[in-house]
């Protein structure tokens, strides 16, 4: 009659074990969850380094090369060098009547002595 006792306090100590395995903190619930959060990190990280690459290679482009650096100021600060002639180019309105959207940078002007 011992034995019987015995069985069943074994089962219910695998029972809670195995409810503490699927359902308790750090069970295999919590588990799946890191998981998935680490392979979100990983995409994340990738992507960053991925960016960082390729900002590090226009640092690397801008350090070593003038056509580089002319070619940024010209396309973002809209400078233009001494002596050239700047033409607006305006396109003709859409099918709707609007005029089309144009972004031109400003024109700089030699500094007057």
């Amino acid at each position: 009659m011992r034995r019987w006792w015995l069985y069943a306090l074994l089962l219910l100590a695998f029972a809670g074990l195995q409810a503490k395995l699927w359902w308790g903190d750090g069970g295999m619930r919590e588990a799946r969850q890191l998981e998935v959060r680490v392979e979100d990190q990983r995409r994340e990280n990738a992507r960053l380094q991925q960016r960082n690459d390729a900002l590090s290679a226009e640092v690397e482009d801008l350090k070593s090369g003038e056509a580089a650096v002319e070619d940024r100021a010209r396309s973002e600060l809209g400078m233009i060098k001494p002596g050239e002639t700047f033409y607006r180019v305006v396109e003709p309105a859409g099918p709707d009547g609007a005029p089309p959207t144009v972004s031109v940078p400003p024109v700089e002007q030699e500094p007057r002595p």
